[in-house]
């Protein structure tokens, strides 16, 4: 596993490049930064969570978008599927190793947002009364 693992990374080793559209890097960075996928990422930063409690944590998502976007999350491995054999199937998802590393990360982009929003609210009424 270990050699395929790295047979993986020496296939692009150099192209980790976001800007670079070609790199697998922007694909990743796709997911983690679009509408949802930060949200639910920073969601389960509390531990394990059902899809509903998803669901109702993250406002304004439909299921369809949360249950697209957990699939991408889990194929990127930052996030794990688990299913307890119930009736019916009780289905949980939590972050993975590398799902907890980045989610470091996101913390304190997120605490930048919760910290600045009002700044930021500000300006951008400051613009729209400057151009209107």
């Amino acid at each position: 596993m270990e050699v395929g693992s790295q047979a993986g990374r020496d296939a692009w080793q150099g192209m980790s490049d976001a800007f670079n559209s070609e790199c697998p890097a922007r694909e990743v960075f796709e997911h983690i930064t679009g509408r949802w996928g930060m949200l639910i990422l920073a969601a389960l930063g509390d531990g394990p969570r059902r899809f509903s409690e998803l669901h109702e944590t993250v406002g304004g998502i439909s299921e369809k978008m949360l249950s697209q976007t957990l699939r991408t999350l889990v194929r990127d491995g930052l996030v794990a599927r688990t299913v307890e054999p119930t009736s019916p199937p009780r289905v949980s998802y939590e972050l993975t190793p590398l799902g907890l590393g980045l989610t470091k990360s996101l913390d304190q982009f997120l605490g930048w947002i919760r910290q600045y929003t009002i700044d930021v609210v500000t300006a951008q009424r400051r613009y729209d009364q400057q151009h209107r």
